[in-house]
């Protein structure tokens, strides 16, 4: 890995997390999906990979260590894996929107699987039925947060891309 593409990761990285703890006092209203799609979408999946793991991994040294995170280490890769599976067919913003508001909708499901490994099957549908209305809020501000947001930050984020790999190594 070259020492620019060290430097890249770590820039995604923590605009991830200053774009999460920035709207962190709006419940349920985040940028990281829009981001990571943005940046899968740009970057590739195999930067935004590691973007994730370490975006997951700086979590913990904020929040502390719960069950919850490891949720976050499968659940960012997996948007990462299916973002880059659709946008070899689709470059609508309406389909990374979509594919945002399915990825909010059934968020609460990922962490009460999880929960109820931990806790029993009984806390986990509780946990689950208790954030309904979050993911309802999560995944339909996911798709309009992309839908305004997703064209702007990529091409943006292209044309900085082109200034970046002209670069020297």
């Amino acid at each position: 890995m070259k020492a620019r593409d060290v430097v890249l990761i770590g820039i995604l990285s923590a605009s991830i997390t200053a774009g999460k703890l920035a709207l962190s006092f709006i419940p349920n209203i985040e940028i990281v999906t829009l981001l990571f799609i943005v940046y899968t979408v740009v970057f590739g999946h195999k930067r935004t990979l590691l973007v994730s793991l370490i975006f997951t991994t700086t979590e913990i040294f904020i929040y502390g260590f719960a069950t919850w995170l490891l949720v976050y280490y499968f659940i960012w890769p997996i948007l990462i894996m299916i973002t880059e599976l659709i946008s070899k067919r689709f470059k609508s913003e309406y389909a990374y929107g979509i594919l945002g508001a399915i990825f909010g909708y059934t968020f609460g499901i990922f962490f009460a699987v999880v929960e109820s490994f931990f806790y029993g099957l009984a806390y986990g549908w509780a946990y689950w039925i208790r954030g309904l209305l979050f993911d309802l809020l999560h995944g339909t501000s996911n798709f309009i947060i992309i839908l305004f947001l997703f064209n702007p930050l990529k091409n943006l984020l292209g044309k900085l891309k082109k200034h970046y790999s002209n670069i020297e190594s």
